[in-house]
């Protein structure tokens, strides 16, 4: 079902926080598709509303969920695909809604989205631990592609530089990539005081703070479902 009517945000400043999560999704691609999941309580009109957006970080990406509760307007279940900046036009700070617009064809990773259940407790990194690290990686990164003489430095060069930079484990917990913790930090979950933690199910490993979770997959994951994850 597509809802034509703005939807009502049920926290103040969720709508301001929807349009800074779809700001950070354009950097990277102007022309970026999100796709959304929304769940309606039963016998209201308000529920939760799941955008989910991809993040290409090297040649692998991440997937960054940002839920958002809503008050009224969701007459029935929601999934669809749409554009991120017509989406990002739909959203009205002033009066806290959002309102979604026509479905788009979308890209390959929108059909294979973290399963809906059967996630398990995986860890809780410090982040006083993992911030420190990441910005130690963020900064090789950068002096090292820096390093890359202008003629080499290709958008192929830099993917598999950060392939090799994102690919390495958080020390804290070894079986979570550098990548996950990256993604967080750049679409603006992971702080330095963000309370961290990580759930498996399959092959997707899920990172989470207050603001949003992060999605990789680590292993071919058969059989993983379309749809809303708890968060």
């Amino acid at each position: 079902m597509i809802s034509t009517a703005p939807l009502a945000l049920a926290d103040t400043g969720e709508a301001a926080d929807l349009a800074a999560f779809l700001v950070r999704l354009l950097r990277f691609d102007k022309a970026a598709a999100v796709r959304l999941q929304g769940v309606p309580r039963s016998g209201s009109g308000d529920g939760v509303l799941a955008v989910f957006g991809r993040l290409p970080l090297g040649g692998s990406g991440a997937l960054a969920v940002r839920t958002v509760r809503l008050l009224a307007g969701l007459g029935g279940p929601v999934d669809l695909t749409v554009s991120a900046g017509q989406l990002l036009d739909g959203v009205d700070g002033e009066a806290n809604t959002v309102t979604l617009p026509a479905p788009v064809t979308g890209p390959a990773w929108a059909g294979l989205l973290p399963p809906r259940t059967g996630w398990r407790p995986a860890g809780e990194p410090p982040v006083a631990r993992v911030y420190p690290e990441l910005m130690a990686a963020v900064r090789e990164f950068r002096e090292r592609s820096e390093a890359v003489p202008a003629h080499h430095r290709t958008r192929a060069v830099l993917d598999a530089l950060a392939d090799e930079i994102w690919s390495r484990p958080v020390s804290a917990l070894p079986e979570l990539p550098l990548r996950a913790a990256h993604a967080a930090y750049v679409i603006g979950f992971l702080t330095p005081a963000a309370p961290l933690t990580v759930h498996r199910a399959g092959g997707w490993l899920r990172l989470s703070a207050p603001a949003g979770s992060v999605a990789v997959r680590t292993a071919a994951a058969p059989g993983a479902g379309l749809g809303l994850s708890p968060l």
